[in-house]
């Protein structure tokens, strides 16, 4: 084989690889935004925090192509979430979902790149989970919270009432973000983690193209 040749067929393989990357994306995106229809209240925070698996495709897409793909997937799912289904809440709802749902995603990703085996897998779902309940405490103290209130003439009082009808203990901002968010965010990221671990060696040669 000449080195043209060999330069064709690396140039036809790297294009093969790139279209089967966009429709993995693609794929995963639409039923990660199906999957954000089924929707899990919980009974300690307000009904507009919901629990659902959207992120467990955008997490595998991530080990499978790398965090960039997992946050081209996360943005996807959310803008089709929004043409299709609409929002109730502004788009504050999908802001909030595309950026705590990165704050999981990017460092569990990051992490597995590495080295990708099943313990550095669980390593970074740990580290990603941290960091889902850190930072979306932090958002939703000072920014998601502050924006849906003033989006629905609501203030912050009417907010944490909210939490307060539900667990007395509720009685500022800070207890509202310690004692609602932050459980509910790691329930989400161990539930959502748990169940990646389980699929992901599975689907992962079958997304890879390997048989």
């Amino acid at each position: 084989m000449t080195t043209m040749s060999r330069t064709q067929s690396k140039g036809n393989e790297n294009s093969i690889l790139k279209v089967r990357a966009l429709t993995v994306i693609g794929m995963l995106s639409a039923i990660s935004m199906v999957l954000m229809m089924f929707k899990i209240p919980l009974g300690f925070a307000p009904n507009f925090y919901t629990i659902d698996l959207s992120e467990v495709p955008v997490l595998i897409g991530a080990f499978t192509l790398g965090p960039l793909a997992g946050v081209i997937i996360e943005l996807i799912k959310n803008l089709l979430n929004l043409a299709i289904n609409g929002t109730m809440t502004a788009g504050i709802g999908e802001i909030a979902n595309f950026l705590i749902g990165c704050a999981l995603v990017i460092p569990s990703a990051l992490i597995y790149k590495r080295r990708q085996t099943k313990k550095s897998a669980i390593v970074g779902l740990v580290v990603g989970t941290i960091a889902l309940i850190v930072i979306g405490c932090v958002l939703n103290a000072y920014v998601l919270l502050p924006v849906y209130g003033k989006a629905f003439n609501m203030p912050m009082e009417a907010l944490v009432g909210m939490g307060t009808a539900l667990n007395p203990a509720i009685d500022s901002l800070t207890s509202f973000v310690l004692l609602a968010v932050a459980p509910f965010n790691l329930i989400k990221g161990v539930l959502v983690s748990i169940i990646t671990i389980l699929l992901y060696k599975r689907l992962s040669p079958i997304i890879k193209g390997h048989k």
